[in-house]
């Protein structure tokens, strides 16, 4: 059951989870939970709603790239989505913005997925790294 600050909402078939205005250790198990019930909702990528966000430390962001590393090697993604400018500079100094895709609205990133672009099965993308300094990707993904 995921965690009601991090509440999971399937949109056109794609998992979406809205996260609250701050992201840090006291709730990133929540947000883990609610990643994972996003992914165990069957292969293929989902999106992060952080458009009330204005906070993430380093507890979200390894969620985050877990999330995403376990969503490609199932053939998926994880996209976000960022308003203003307070993740979007989080994810700049940590160099997460070469890492994730960021779109500025939930249409624009689910246009983005295949499933929900053309109605085919969700197809893969090639994997990427994890830029989170001092972590490896397999670091990462716990």
């Amino acid at each position: 059951m995921s965690d009601a600050r991090f509440p999971v909402e399937i949109v056109n078939g794609v998992p979406v989870v809205a996260a609250p205005e701050e992201i840090d250790i006291t709730n990133a198990d929540g947000l883990r939970m609610a990643l994972l019930e996003s992914a165990a909702r069957g292969p293929g990528s989902f999106v992060v709603d952080l458009t009330r966000t204005q906070f993430c430390d380093t507890s979200g962001l390894h969620a985050l790239v877990g999330a995403r590393k376990r969503a490609q090697a199932e053939g998926g993604d994880l996209l976000l989505v960022t308003a203003g400018a307070a993740v979007p500079r989080i994810f700049a100094i940590t160099g997460l913005d070469q890492v994730f895709a960021g779109f500025t609205s939930l249409e624009e990133a689910l246009a983005q997925i295949p499933a929900v672009a053309s109605g085919a099965p969700h197809g893969g993308m090639p994997p990427g790294t994890s830029a989170l300094p001092g972590v490896s990707p397999d670091d990462a993904g716990a």
